[in-house]
């Protein structure tokens, strides 16, 4: 894996300390090129509303990026694979398209991003649901025993975080996939931090829905992927209604579309549609493997650097910690020392890493993020422990 190669294809590396990936990754030139593309060469709507030329070019683009999504996650056809605005949008679509009801029990973990927390309250206040979280131990890890007590006849739907952008963590899935299918429930996986850096099987895993976040995989923004068994998708209410997302309206009834695209109901964000490929390509081209080894190399320079000078959210191990360096020092607050690295290009994500809640529990203000990707280098790790060890010293 050639970084100094990879760097290449990034406009802003040269400037900036970029550590800031598990929010938002950078996008690489192929990318920005298909977004630019689609503003010069076809800037109009697919074919589903439109079918003369250049409609017909956008939606062989925006095929290719549904095919691609496909291929990456092993799906088992492209029309498992919906488009959405994000992770948030995705999850959401599930939790209210669902049929719950009063009574019917949902269980996620302790430590969730608001994207897997929110719509569950919501849920809960609306519908009557019953709401539970599974505890994880002081390194991060799942408590399974307390899973398996949870677990029982009414739980219909088991949401959790695959990686978690708190402490970079790792769910066991198909262990949990096996319990949770034992009770007949459904599974889903907020996937929007392992999926940019390592491989992930929806059929190995055993999941029944999936979500992630493109932008957060080298893809332009707003764009995110709700992956769920077509059975399921064709089963499940969409969150928005439309057109695009309909086959025949009457003044009084309609006839939605099939999955995916009764999910994709509006005017969708055609110019990264029409990116999603390139990413997709980009990161399969220097290997998901490859970029997970060299995320925990990076973490463990961090690591080895600093786990006598501040505290690590999660475990020491690097290794059980993806791309995750979350910390908090002592002698400053997470918001000071995120001002203090930015005056040296270093760019961290500081405060509760939208898990206010597992923050609030613990009695923490907070922490300081450094989520490292492909495109971060050794010497850059260094530059950021020199810092942190001037803040200390």
């Amino acid at each position: 894996m050639d970084v100094e190669k990879i760097r290449e294809d990034f406009p802003v590396v040269d400037e900036y300390i970029y550590f800031d990936s598990a929010c938002l990754s950078l996008k690489p030139q192929p990318v920005i090129d298909a977004v630019q593309r689609y503003y010069t060469e076809f800037p109009v709507c697919e074919g589903k509303r439109s079918a003369h030329t250049l409609s017909t070019k956008l939606t062989k683009e925006i095929r290719k990026g549904r095919e691609s999504v496909r291929d990456l996650l092993n799906a088992s056809e492209k029309d498992e694979i919906a488009f959405m605005k994000n992770t948030t949008e995705a999850i959401n679509t599930v939790a209210r398209g669902l049929p719950l009801k009063k009574g019917d029990k949902v269980l996620t973990t302790d430590k969730e991003h608001n994207s897997n927390l929110v719509p569950w309250i919501k849920m809960k206040e609306k519908r009557g649901i019953e709401y539970e979280q599974i505890s994880t131990d002081k390194n991060g890890q799942l408590n399974l025993e307390d899973f398996k007590e949870k677990m029982d006849e009414d739980v219909k739907i088991v949401s959790m975080v695959h990686t978690s952008n708190l402490d970079g963590t790792t769910t066991p899935a198909s262990e949990v996939a096996e319990i949770v299918h034992e009770y007949d429930a459904y599974f889903m996986l907020d996937s929007a931090q392992s999926v940019p850096h390592r491989p992930v099987d929806v059929k190995k895993i055993g999941v029944d829905f999936l979500a992630f976040s493109v932008h957060k995989m080298l893809g332009p923004t707003a764009i995110g992927v709700l992956y769920g068994k077509k059975e399921l998708l064709e089963e499940l209410d969409p969150l928005t209604y439309g057109g695009g997302g309909v086959k025949s309206t009457r003044y009084h009834e309609a006839t939605l579309q099939d999955s995916p695209e009764k999910f994709e109901a509006g005017l969708q964000n055609f110019a990264s549609l029409a990116a999603i490929k390139p990413a997709v390509d980009y990161i399969r081209e220097i290997g998901l493997e490859n970029i997970e080894k060299h995320e925990r190399k990076l973490n463990k320079i961090a690591t080895e650097e600093l786990k006598n000078l501040v505290e690590i959210i999660g475990p020491e191990d690097p290794e059980k910690r993806s791309g995750i360096f979350n910390f908090q020092l002592k002698e400053l607050g997470c918001h000071e020392i995120t001002l203090l690295m930015d005056e040296e290009n270093i760019l961290l994500r500081g405060g509760q890493q939208c898990v206010h809640s597992w923050y609030s529990f613990h009695g923490l203000e907070g922490g300081n993020r450094a989520s490292f990707y492909l495109y971060n280098t050794e010497e850059e790790v260094q530059k950021f422990v020199e810092v942190i060890k001037s803040l200390v010293g």
